[in-house]
């Protein structure tokens, strides 16, 4: 963790400097980004509190772990889990030419009308939580929970990888099954003990409706946009499942994915633009 803490350090050192640099030499300068305003509220003389470099740098890593790093993820999750089930990508791409077309790409106005899309990534979340554990909770009382004396003062950890596994709520727990979430109304934002990836009540991802709507916006795309293919010579069911723990839950070993276009050539140039 210290050795992270150092390349991590360094990184944020260079960000800093890089834009406070552009706001020295810039004539009439114009804050473009978020570490522009950071850095802005850290000399206003009129601020009480003020904001230190260090505090600054925290910021600028909260959005990079919670912003990006779990979204990319649950993607890839959810790839390797289709490619390993190719029955899956037949159905998914079904709907997206059903309700989208080959003549455009998925935008956030179309999320409300692929109901397999939504259940493939509940599913993803569901076998392949981001955060194994949720944030800790702080009991600020005695209290009883499932019939389990808390005493004020714990710490108090929520395994959501667990609850997600458990045969108590899940049918075949271990099964990758997204259409189990036609069937069921349970939804992400905290309301359903069963389904707990963002957690839930006061702790909850700040960032969960932007992080869905990324989520939601890059699997329809890629799924849409692209055939997907294993390496030459790999089966689906040769696709290691197997996860390594950190701040996040990565695929042990990272599966290699080939896409082709399936889209109108000029779809892909208006990307490019």
């Amino acid at each position: 963790m210290k050795e992270l803490h150092k390349k991590f350090d360094r990184f944020h050192n260079h960000v800093l400097d890089d834009h406070q640099a552009r706001r020295k030499t810039e004539r009439d300068f114009i804050p473009k980004d978020m570490v522009d305003i950071l850095l802005q509220y850290a000399e206003d003389p009129d601020l009480q509190v003020k904001l230190t470099r260090d505090q600054i740098k925290g910021l600028i890593q909260d959005l990079l772990v919670g912003g990006t790093d779990t979204s990319a993820l649950t993607v890839e999750w959810a790839l390797n889990e289709l490619l390993k089930h190719p029955r899956l990508i037949r159905k998914a791409t079904e709907e997206l030419d059903r309700v989208i077309g080959r003549d455009k790409w998925v935008e956030e106005a179309d999320f409300s009308k692929l109901p397999l899309l939504e259940a493939i990534i509940k599913e993803t979340l569901r076998l392949h939580p981001l955060a194994t554990l949720l944030s800790p909770r702080y009991a600020l009382e005695d209290c009883t929970v499932a019939g389990y004396n808390i005493a004020k003062g714990t710490t108090v950890f929520i395994n959501t990888w667990s609850i997600g596994r458990n045969s108590k709520y899940w049918d075949s727990p271990e099964e990758f099954i997204p259409e189990r979430f036609l069937e069921k109304d349970i939804d992400m934002k905290g309301q359903n003990f069963v389904l707990l990836p963002f957690g839930s009540g006061r702790r909850m991802c700040p960032g969960y409706n932007l992080g869905i709507k990324l989520i939601r916006s890059m699997l329809a795309n890629l799924l849409h946009g692209f055939n997907w293919k294993l390496p030459r010579g790999m089966k689906p069911e040769e696709i290691c499942m197997e996860e390594h723990y950190g701040l996040t839950t990565h695929p042990r070993i990272p599966l290699a994915m080939i896409p082709e276009p399936r889209l109108p050539v000029n779809l892909y140039q208006q990307v490019l633009i």
